[in-house]
This record gives structure tokens, sequence and C-alpha cells, in this order.
């Protein structure tokens, strides 16, 4: 076996530490090899009308008291410390009580100049939308206890009145962006073919029809696995737990149907020999690596991925 492998010019070194590296890759990966790529995340994103020329923050009361890496100060200690930057704000916010006893999880942002406030990863299922006015030191909040309807769900908010923001009032509609959609799907395709072909480089595999054929794959099940979750989470009405659960199988049909491929299409087409297991190792290493892009971007670019 060993001469063969040697052969075929991959020495025995080679095989060991592949082998290893293919173990820790997956143990790696397990808990989230059914995150495989930069797929859709859920989102919540609040347009606001009627604050032009004001600052202000908001944030999101959720039902629960924590969701993903969002939690409430008694659970997971306060995120900003008296030194940071908009202390004062995380203050006044965490000190805010809620009639309803709805959750601050410490999440917020400055709406000022973009009017948008967005929450990328794990946002609350159930939420109230709060904003709170430096200036006044007031808070204008939305009684209406809101939901997630989609897999991104879009709300408007129309702020009338001025001064205080006990003077003014609120009022919230759904407002579905397919513009946006249709922008965050080309931008997911786009950054997933990126990274997959990185990776497929380093994996020796630099044929233009093993790089054609991957960019063809790839294209096709990112619209097929948006195109699901679309359909999934607007009949579901943004159920938090089906639409993950729906999530979790799409990705891995995604991972699947991606190694099977890359492995046949590879040992009929390829011109160089390579150990029948490497597409089918490239694919878990390539998706892996996605998805890990696709979070950090997550929290830079909320509501895109």
């Amino acid at each position: 076996m060993a001469q063969k492998l040697v052969a075929k010019g991959i020495p025995v070194k080679k095989q060991i530490i592949a082998m290893v590296f293919c173990i820790a890759v997956l143990m790696g990966v397990a808990p989230v090899i059914v995150h495989a790529d930069t797929g859709p995340k859920p989102s919540v994103v609040v347009d606001f009308r009627g604050l032009e020329g004001e600052q202000y923050f908001v944030t999101l009361l959720a039902e629960e008291s924590s969701t993903g890496p969002h939690s409430t100060i008694d659970f997971a200690g306060p995120r900003y410390q008296p030194e940071q930057k908009d202390y004062e704000i995380f203050r006044r916010f965490a000190e805010y009580q809620d009639a309803d006893g709805f959750y601050f999880l410490q999440f917020f942002q400055e709406c000022t100049v973009s009017h948008q406030f967005s929450w990328g990863y794990y946002p609350p299922q159930k939420f109230k939308i709060l904003v709170y006015f430096p200036a006044t030191d007031s808070f204008l909040a939305d009684d209406e206890c809101l939901e997630r309807y989609a897999f991104d769900s879009y709300y408007t908010i129309h702020v009338s009145g001025t001064g205080m923001a006990a003077e003014r009032e609120m009022r919230s509609e759904k407002s579905y962006d397919y513009l946006w959609e249709i922008a965050g799907l080309i931008a997911r395709i786009v950054i997933t073919l990126a990274v997959e072909i990185g990776i497929l480089l380093l994996f020796r595999f630099r044929e233009k029809r093993q790089i054609w054929f991957i960019v063809g794959i790839n294209i096709a099940t990112q619209i097929a696995l948006n195109l699901g979750l679309h359909y999934i989470a607007v009949d579901a009405r943004g159920a938090f737990l089906l639409v993950i659960y729906f999530l979790f199988l799409l990705e891995f049909l995604v991972f699947a149907i991606e190694a099977i491929a890359f492995t046949l299409y590879f040992q009929t087409c390829s011109k160089q020999p390579f150990p029948k297991w490497k597409p089918c190792l490239y694919a878990l290493a390539a998706n892996a690596a996605s998805f890990v892009v696709g979070v950090i971007i997550s929290f830079f670019v909320p509501g895109i991925f």
C-alpha cells in the first residue's frame, strides 16, 4: 500500500498528516457542520422615519432572557465597562424596566445617521422596539410585541411628534425588502465562491474545469438553499426552532451534495491522480472555512449573512 502511494507521488508521511488534519477538522466542525457555508443567518432589520436630525440609540427588548450569544446582565455579566465608549447608553438601557418583563440583551446600535437598526445574528423571536434619546434622557417604547415573521424580517417604524419621548407616538409596519434579499444572495454566493476556490487551490485542485465546476455547483446550491429557506420561513411565520431545524437540514444536504458531486466529477475528469477521499475532505474544509468567514462578516454587515 505504501509503495502504491509513493508511486503515485503521495508519500506516506503526507498521507498520515492529511488524515490527522481530517480528524481534527471533523472534530472541530462537527457541532456546526450544518452551517457549512456563508448561507443566510436570521435577522431583524428596522428602518426609522421621523427621527431625522436627532441622536438616538435602539435596542430590541426580548421575551426570552437569552438568544445565541446575547443575554441579560444577570445571565452572563455586563458586556460594557465604565471606561468603554457608550457605557452610559448601555447603563440607561440596562436600567429600563419593561411593563411586560421583556429583557435587555445588551445589544444596541446608534441609528442617528443610518436610521436603520440591524440585528443580524440570533435576533429574538418576539421583541419590543426601544429607542433612547441622550439629549433628553428619555425613552420611546413600542408597546406592541412584534415577531420575526420570516427568515429575514423587516419593519419600518414611523415616529410622529417632537420634543420629549412621552409626547411622541410610534407606529410599526412590516416592510419586506426583496431588493436587499437579492443583494444579500449575490453577496453570499460571491464570498462563498471566493473562499471555496481559495481552499480548492490549497488542495492543489487547479484545473480550469475543476474551478468552473465548483462555481456552477455553488451557484446552484446557494440559490436552492435560499429559496428553500425563504418559503419555509414565510410559511413558518418566522418560528425560530422550525426555521433553524430546516436550516440545519438544508445546510447538511448542501454539504452532502457538494461532497458527492466533487468526488464523482474530479475522479472522472481530472488529469492528475489523487486519493479518493480528497474531494470529500475538500468539501468539508471549504464549507467549514466559508461558514467561519460568514459568521465573522455577519457581525460587521448584519442582515446580509
